[in-house]
């Protein structure tokens, strides 16, 4: 799923391949030092619209060269609290595990 991510704004372009209801890991070259807060921005599959902020827990950057070969390169993110969004992304995150049981 693609996202938007930053400080002040939600205006990087990344994605996600691991999201959960507490938090989510961001893969991106542009990683933010830890315990930073960033604003996080996305829209589900059903197009609702997501918007919270979130603690930077930790950070792994690796060099652009070598950014497609690294699996976890991008920044783990724990959730602090929506802006807009919550109800929907509950319900997806609940219909996620439904599909995976």
């Amino acid at each position: 799923m693609s996202l938007h991510f930053g400080l002040d704004e939600a205006v990087r372009v990344a994605f996600t391949e691991d999201i959960s209801s507490t938090g989510m890991f961001i893969k991106t070259p542009n990683v933010v030092p830890p315990n930073s807060r960033i604003k996080i921005m996305f829209i589900l599959h059903d197009g609702s619209r997501v918007e919270l902020e979130a603690r930077v827990m930790w950070a792994k950057k690796v060099p652009a060269n070598l950014f497609h070969l690294v699996k976890k390169s991008g920044m783990g993110v724990r959730f602090l609290h929506f802006q807009s969004g919550e109800s929907a992304f509950n319900t997806f995150i609940e219909n996620k595990a439904t599909s995976l049981s």
